[in-house]
């Protein structure tokens, strides 16, 4: 049985929950049975010495250290280690893994940061940006307009481009909570390899 003693900070596309169970569990339907088995807890969170961008020509942000900047987020607790290496494959070669010490936001306030109210201070792994720096805009990147006008091209049939590395490297089926009998199941795929080859034995008779 898996450990879900993993912790993370999230500060982009990954504070949507839908952007996040599909990573971790390959499907971003609530009403997928595997969400029923899951035990991840989610609290809002600031991270401090740490500035987001966007990404030029992207839909997704990049943080950096940066003396006295902050950055609103996600605290997110339960997550196993195959959530984590599914996350890290998501994540690609443009980000490193790192340890960091968040806080818990007991009270929350405006979009400035105005109103909030800092508790615990806690251990979390965020994914710090080791592109080329030149990658990134000087503009903040801004979550609310992500989900406004952006979150539909990550969910559903439309978004499955964004997670197809993760697919490939751990297979939809493993945790798609349809016993392999989903469209990129291992039900589906032997079906699929079996009508092939009856397709070759009939055109060569």
């Amino acid at each position: 049985m898996a450990d879900h003693n993993r912790c993370a900070f999230f500060y982009g596309t990954l504070m949507a929950p839908q952007v996040l169970h599909r990573v971790c569990h390959g499907s971003s339907d609530p009403d997928n049975p595997i969400f029923a088995m899951h035990q991840l807890k989610t609290y809002s969170a600031i991270l401090h010495d740490h500035k987001r961008h966007r990404v030029k020509m992207a839909d997704y942000p990049a943080v950096l250290p940066a003396q006295g900047s902050t950055v609103r987020g996600t605290y997110v607790t339960g997550l196993t280690d195959m959530d984590i290496s599914r996350l890290d494959v998501f994540e690609g070669s443009e980000y490193s893994r790192e340890k960091v010490k968040v806080r818990i936001l007991t009270q929350i306030g405006d979009g400035s940061g105005e109103g909030n109210v800092e508790g615990e201070e806690v251990d979390a792994e965020t994914y710090i940006w080791t592109a080329d720096p030149e990658e990134l805009d000087a503009k903040e990147w801004d979550f609310a307009e992500f989900q406004r006008e952006k979150m539909r091209f990550w969910v559903g049939a439309e978004g499955a481009g964004e997670y197809a590395e993760v697919d490939e490297a751990f297979g939809a089926h493993q945790q798609d909570g349809t016993g392999g009998r989903g469209a990129n199941g291992h039900i589906t795929s032997a079906l699929l390899k079996e009508q092939k080859k009856d397709e070759v034995v009939k055109s060569a008779v």
